[in-house]
């Protein structure tokens, strides 16, 4: 079911279950708090906010859109490296891929749109398919 589907309350269960996921990836990924927020498109007190109250996460449609973005990139690093400090690390090596253009994919991601988003988690994507990372 597409997140215009859903319930109120249904994305209020998805928002609440991912705030309480997201700092611990934003963690794992040596993210600043700033940076944690500029990923999810919102202001930094915004974030402190949710944080604090994941169960009361206002997260609409985009920041929901997003956090499936962040996880799936979490989800895809691990599979493709199951060294987990090398698939944290992953983001914020440089990387020679054109999409990257020898920046650190992280530094893309960070650009705040959500079509950032969406790119590197189709290179993860595709290089679970087959190939490298």
């Amino acid at each position: 079911m597409s997140l215009q589907h859903q319930t109120p309350h249904e994305r209020q269960d998805m928002a609440a279950a991912a705030m309480r996921t997201y700092p611990n990836i934003s963690r794992a990924w040596g993210l600043k708090e700033h940076e944690a927020a500029t990923l999810l498109g919102v202001p930094d007190s915004t974030y402190r906010r949710w944080k604090q109250q994941p169960d009361r996460a206002p997260l609409d449609v985009n920041h929901l859109e997003r956090m499936s973005l962040i996880l799936g990139i979490y989800k895809a690093l691990h599979i493709l490296l199951p060294n987990a400090q090398a698939a944290d690390s992953w983001l914020k090596r440089a990387n020679q891929n054109p999409l990257f253009a020898g920046h650190a994919p992280i530094e893309r991601m960070l650009n705040g749109q959500v079509s950032d988003l969406y790119v590197v988690r189709r290179h993860l994507d595709a290089a679970r398919g087959g190939g490298v990372a």
